[in-house]
């Protein structure tokens, strides 16, 4: 059946609103005339581009008198885009051919475009695209004449084309008879010569020329037919001259609908991958940044390339990687600047969100680009992935689903697609070009209503366009708020499943976590009760916490919770358990290879983890950096070694970096040693009889990296194994691994490491007769903003039961001082469970600060409540 759509989009934009069609359209609509109708597609081609050679070139004859022709003396010369759109006018109607003159008649070679050799001079109208050497003489001409007229209707011309652009700056190609040859042929110029053919070479050639047989197996993504140096010399020039930047943006206007239209209803890129040329070109526009493409040009530009396929956005992103990092900046810049110039420029609120600009939208997505290719140019590691243990999705249909759970619901995390084509992840960023938090909008954060987006980034992903899929512009605090809004959607559809669940079986329902623990057994019990959970019941472990201590009055309204975390934290790493060691360096915890314990200890500590971040907690662990990169999919790399083992990485970058003799300076074999729990050497073999091996200036690398692996990998394998599947078993559904990475993950688990006291200050509530007017309060702020750093920590530590911020900063904290008698020399207290400070009317500054310091240095087994 003939494709309506597609004629009716040609013949609309051309007839209807005068927009240039492409002689791409033409021949691809040709291509959709069925055998059955009045003509063949080879005939129906042939007569497309004899109207199209009579419009442009005519008939020869001086005498016409055929109003469609050139040759006519009536006639009005037609641009090539125009001419295009009047022959597919004129192939419905039937209209008059003119038999070709016998000076016509008697060229039997196509036309050649002598673009580069001698354009008309004046008016330049056999310039059809644009080569460096064509601008060379052009500027020349406008310079003699002191008029550069002539210079900004080429560039309007060539510039609103789609198949100028395709067509100029392309790269020399080696010409085999060693001549400076014509130019390559337009579209037309192929087809003619293809209609010439014999009938049986002319069936196999339209069959392969249809756009649905998709690209070119052998095709090459990263090659590109763009001379990129002579783009930007072009615009060196162009931008150099005043008078020449309101052409480019008034072409850049009328360029993009067009293709738009190409994009999303004809599959241009499908048919012929050079139309990212266009892209490419365009965007080597250094200005595209300045006001004056912010109002209109630019947002239809992002639209525009909103429409190429994935395959093109990733050949875009892969082809920016390699130009390096002044262009990515450049890019990423241009599309910021955008996005912030749009949100200031607009007032949004629940009604009017900013999720339905499609200037923000369109700028957002073309910034993804600039992301990936960010992360492609900088240092990668694409392998060393964790094995992934993926749950068997049973056919059944669940109680979730039977109340209107959505399966992809609770599928979880999924996947960006532009990420799954160009096959690379943020977690495989080891140092990307540009510091990833420079991607993050702190305009736009401003205003995205998070309750909505989460909607759309859950329920409407296909109809509305949700942030959360491009979560590298939200910063932690805002990707923070749509985790919680996840947590507790699960949290109340695990308070649902319950209460029904009680209404058949006639049971109390019970619509919390609930943990009921000794103080002197915390670890049992807890141990005991989540484990039972976790292999009965795992979606329990969805419902909000509420903890119980036995014997105790205290109602769980966070503060029981967060105190049960800090008690089984210090106890499972208290350094007589032996199941992590610490290192007194770099302050930070690992698991021990050696240790005892089973793995429903180590489960545990990543169920506290998992739990944690689902109840917003924050938690005072120290762990590297290459844990949180574990968790995420990553295995550790020698490069982690450096915060996670500093002495034993520096001493293997000494040896990758030796200039001497390795072997017999160093004597080291594929055999290393280290020490057990009781600190007895234990010797392993990297190798199979690695004794027997020798570390040599050639295998250095590889020794390097196997002792990392086992270091990080391999010798705790069995701990960090329980220890990810009781993380995954609270985070497995959520959309964490998706919207965070490991160095966020950390800051959702430990807080910021950042901290404003001014802030601190200013969201501090007063109770006991206290007031921010309070003498004693004054004394007490003057005091702690006088502290250095590490008395600051003290300080947090001693206050909240942690050395670091919970996300979005101190501010967020919402710490009480209560008044705690008249002056005496008794030390202040704390209730960590609730960050608040006890703190006695002290008579002097002087006495404050000094019971103050001495409270947080020795707080420690008696200042803490």
């Amino acid at each position: 059946m003939f494709d309506r759509l597609a004629l009716h989009v040609g013949i609309h934009r051309a007839l209807v609103y005068k927009m240039p069609i492409s002689q791409r359209t033409v021949h691809w609509l040709c291509r959709r005339v069925p055998e059955s109708s009045r003509m063949n597609r080879a005939t129906a081609k042939h007569l497309i581009e004899r109207y199209f050679r009579q419009l442009t070139d005519g008939c020869g004859n001086g005498d016409c008198a055929n109003e469609f022709c050139a040759s006519c003396r009536d006639f009005q010369p037609l641009d090539n885009n125009s001419a295009a759109a009047k022959a597919l006018e004129l192939f419905k109607i039937n209209a008059k051919l003119c038999n070709p003159h016998p000076s016509k008649k008697d060229s039997d070679t196509p036309r050649v475009d002598s673009t580069d050799l001698c354009p008309t001079r004046e008016n330049f109208s056999d310039v059809h695209y644009l080569t460096e050497n064509t601008v060379s003489m052009i500027l020349s001409f406008c310079e003699e004449k002191g008029d550069y007229s002539a210079l900004n209707r080429i560039i309007g011309r060539i510039f609103s084309s789609a198949d100028a652009l395709v067509q100029s700056f392309r790269k020399d190609e080696p010409n085999p008879t060693g001549s400076r040859g014509s130019p390559e042929p337009t579209d037309v110029d192929k087809h003619v010569k293809q209609s010439e053919q014999p009938a049986e070479k002319m069936g196999a050639s339209s069959a392969a020329a249809l756009p649905d047989e998709g690209l070119n197996e052998t095709f090459d993504p990263c090659e590109v037919t763009v001379d990129i140096g002579a783009v930007r010399r072009v615009y060196d020039k162009f931008l150099s001259l005043d008078q020449v930047e309101a052409a480019l943006v008034n072409a850049l206007v009328y360029l993009t609908p067009n293709m738009e239209l190409d994009l999303e209803y004809l599959d241009v890129y499908e048919t012929n991958p050079d139309y990212l040329n266009i892209f490419i070109i365009v965007l080597e526009n250094r200005n595209l940044h300045s006001p004056e493409y912010l109002e209109v040009a630019l947002p239809q530009f992002c639209k525009a390339m909103c429409k190429l396929p994935v395959s093109a956005l990733a050949r875009l992103s892969k082809l920016w990687s390699a130009y390096g990092l002044p262009h990515i900046r450049r890019m990423m810049e241009t599309f910021q600047q955008l996005i912030t110039f749009t949100v200031v420029s607009n007032e949004y609120d629940s009604e009017n969100l900013v999720n339905d600009d499609q200037t923000v939208v369109a700028a957002t997505q073309c910034l993804k680009v600039a992301f990936y290719a960010n992360i492609l140019g900088g240092e990668l590691n694409v392998e060393h992935n964790e094995d992934e243990e993926e749950d068997p999705e049973s056919d059944e249909l669940t109680l979730h689903e039977l109340l209107g759970e959505e399966r992809l619901y609770k599928k979880g995390p999924r996947v960006d697609p532009l990420e799954k084509e160009l096959g690379v992840r943020p977690v495989d960023s080891i140092k990307p070009l540009i510091p990833f938090e420079e991607f993050v909008n702190e305009s736009l954060n401003e205003v995205v209503e998070m309750d909505k987006d989460f909607t759309f980034f859950k329920v409407n992903a296909e109809t509305k366009f949700s942030f959360q899929s491009c979560p590298f512009i939200l910063d932690v605090i805002t990707k923070n708020q749509g985790l919680y809004y996840d947590n507790r959607i699960r949290m109340y559809s695990e308070r649902r499943l319950t209460a029904l669940y009680s209404m058949v079986q006639g049971q109390q329902p019970n619509p919390y976590l609930k943990l009921k623990v000794r103080r002197d057994h915390i670890i049992d019990d807890a141990l005991v009760r989540l484990e039972m959970i976790s292999m009965e019941n795992p979606s329990d472990l969805k419902k909000q916490l509420f903890v119980e201590f036995e014997g105790e009055q205290g109602v769980d309204e966070g503060g029981v919770s967060k105190e049960f975390f800090q008690l089984v934290l210090e106890e499972i790493f208290n350094p007589d358990i032996g199941m992590f060691s610490y290192d007194d360096d770099t302050k930070l915890f690992w698991f021990n290879s050696s240790s005892l314990e089973n793995e429903a200890q180590y489960t545990l500590v990543g169920l506290v983890l998992g739990l944690a971040i689902y109840n917003n907690c924050i938690l005072d662990v120290h762990f590297p950096m290459v844990v949180y990169r574990k968790l995420m999919g990553k295995k550790g790399t020698y490069l982690d070694l450096s915060d996670s083992h500093p002495a034993l990485y520096q001493s293997l970058k000494e040896l990758l970096q030796y200039s001497g003799n390795v072997e017999e300076d160093m004597m080291l074999t594929y055999q290393i040693s280290h020490t057990d729990l009781f600190g007895n050497p234990i010797l392993y073999d990297l190798k199979e009889q690695g004794g027997q091996i020798p570390v040599t200036k050639e295998n250095r690398q590889e020794f390097v990296d196997m002792y990392a692996d086992y270091i990080l990998n391999k010798s705790v394998e069995r701990q960090f194994k329980a220890f990810k599947k009781g993380f995954l078993i609270v985070t497995n559904e959520s959309p964490l691994k998706y919207l965070f990475r490991p160095e966020e993950v950390e800051m959702l688990i430990c807080g910021s490491r950042k901290l404003d006291f001014e802030a601190l200050e200013k969201t501090t509530e007063y109770d006991g007769g206290y007031s921010k007017d309070s003498q004693i309060i004054k004394d007490f702020w003057e005091t702690i903003h006088s502290f250095g750093e590490e008395q600051k920590r003290l300080f947090l530590q001693f206050t909240t039961g942690t050395d670091r911020a919970p996300v979005g900063g101190l501010g967020k904290l919402k710490m009480i001082i209560a008044k705690n008698g008249s002056d005496t020399d008794r030390l202040p207290t704390s209730h960590t469970c609730f960050n608040a400070l006890l703190l006695p009317e002290y008579s002097s500054k002087e006495k404050l600060k000094e019971r103050l310091l001495k409270a947080i240095t020795y707080a420690k087994g008696f200042g803490m409540l």
